[in-house]
């Protein structure tokens, strides 16, 4: 599979992520890890539009810190985004966040982060032809040499409307109509 092939694959996969997020469900999405990967969504100001963006995006917990990476990299549209405004708040299992992303692309453990990051990134790694744990250094740092590594530093926990779970209403709101209606059907018959 090409790599504009698999760019386009990701971003219709990427906006049902989003969905999935926005109904409440993304610990659901991180629940088994080693298939799925590890999944957050990043909001990102557009550098061209000033637009609120979000992007799903794998990452690792390191050292209680977050790591991601830009896989198609700098070409990536969130990553450029993030050049220009690093302001960004992240939607994580275990809550919402707004920080601050920095590029450490150039860190000493950059290698050993990126193994983390693809370790995390399930199925998304070994579609990319990634096998972090069995790659040797030199054929992993060759493979993932454009890939740009970006560290999310928490700053404050979010609150209110427009996080997380904006859709989870819809829930009740299915059940309410559906479970009735399912009676309905059964006592009909």
């Amino acid at each position: 599979m090409n790599e504009e092939h698999l760019r386009q694959g990701f971003k219709y996969l990427n906006r049902f992520m989003l969905f999935i997020w926005r109904l409440g469900l993304g610990g659901w999405l991180n629940g088994w890890p080693s298939v799925g990967g590890r999944i957050m969504v990043i909001t990102h100001t557009g550098r061209k539009s000033g637009l609120r963006r979000q992007t799903p995006v794998n990452y690792a917990l390191v050292d209680g810190e977050i790591y991601c990476t830009a896989g198609f990299g700098r070409l990536s549209d969130w990553y450029r985004n993030i050049q220009v405004n690093p302001q960004v708040e992240v939607w994580l299992p275990d809550g919402w966040w707004v920080g601050t992303a920095v590029d450490v692309s150039d860190d000493a453990r950059r290698l050993f982060l990126l193994r983390q990051v693809i370790i995390a990134s399930g199925f998304a790694g070994r579609l990319a032809g990634l096998d972090p744990y069995h790659m040797p250094d030199a054929e992993f740092a060759a493979a993932t040499n454009t890939y740009c590594l970006l560290q999310i530093r928490r700053e404050a926990a979010c609150t209110g409307p427009g996080g997380p779970g904006e859709l989870a209403w819809v829930w009740p709101l299915l059940v309410m109509i559906g479970l009735p209606l399912l009676i309905w059907q059964r006592r009909k018959r």
